[in-house]
């Protein structure tokens, strides 16, 4: 982990996908695939703010993250967005080869345990997930994370826009933040466990929720960091960088 002073060291995981599509002309079909990533305003922001950050796409994961407690102590906090479980607890050599390998997410449970952060970002493949695919309520997350999760699919999709309540204005997490914040389109629905604080809610449901684990802080935040639950209005709104760098820093413990 960081030395006293040096650069915030954020390890960012998902927000990647790859999309394959058959168009249809009459009689006549053929494929194209894209790969598009979703969070390059959310990294910019870090980047601007002097945050040493590194980007492990969701097909990277495999290769890239953390095998060890020597790797991830390299960093302050890891921050998952969009992605499942299942990218961490099936690589390659378990999936094809019916390997041994290392528990990532046992890795940053305990992490966080050691003095670690950890933030957790909503989306269709965040907490339980759509179709209940993303499976965090089933993994070493569980115990860290400040929520807890539904058995089942837990989106809650609300195209008309919902308003969210800062319940906890003053609190550190939202570094000032102003209480006025622009719509979201939608959210994984959570419930906070009884020793964590609920910073924001949108009705009953919490929206940031923060707790502590060990020695190291968490933080669960139910909707996007980009579209499309998180709508053009909320990327542009002027505290957008300085939330999510105050969300970051607080777990870091900087």
């Amino acid at each position: 982990m960081s030395v006293t002073g040096s650069p915030i060291k954020v390890l960012f995981v998902g927000e990647s996908w790859v999309k394959h599509t058959i168009h249809m002309k009459g009689f006549d079909q053929f494929h194209s695939t894209e790969y598009e990533e979703g969070a390059g305003y959310f990294l910019d922001c870090l980047n601007d703010a002097g945050f040493d950050v590194s980007y492990v796409r969701g097909h990277e994961i495999t290769l890239q993250f953390p095998r060890s407690v020597e790797e991830l102590d390299e960093f302050d906090v890891v921050v998952i967005s969009d992605i499942g479980s299942n990218s961490f607890l099936l690589p390659d050599e378990t999936f094809l080869r019916s390997e041994k390998s290392p528990n990532r997410l046992g890795l940053v449970a305990d992490f966080v345990q050691r003095g670690g952060g950890l933030v957790m970002v909503g989306g269709y493949l965040s907490f339980t997930g759509i179709d209940g695919k993303g499976r965090y309520g089933m993994s070493p997350l569980a115990e860290p994370l400040p929520v807890t999760m539904l058995p089942y699919d837990d989106r809650v999709e609300r195209s008309e826009g919902v308003e969210v309540e800062v319940c906890e204005p003053d609190h550190p997490v939202l570094g000032g933040t102003p209480s006025d914040w622009p719509h979201l389109l939608g959210y994984n629905k959570l419930m906070a466990k009884p020793d964590a604080t609920v910073v924001a809610r949108v009705g009953e449901d919490p929206m940031l929720v923060v707790g502590e684990y060990g020695q190291g802080r968490t933080a669960a935040f139910a909707s996007d960091l980009a579209p499309h639950w998180a709508p053009p209005e909320f990327l542009d709104w002027p505290h957008y960088a300085g939330m999510w760098t105050a969300m970051l820093s607080w777990t870091a413990q900087a």
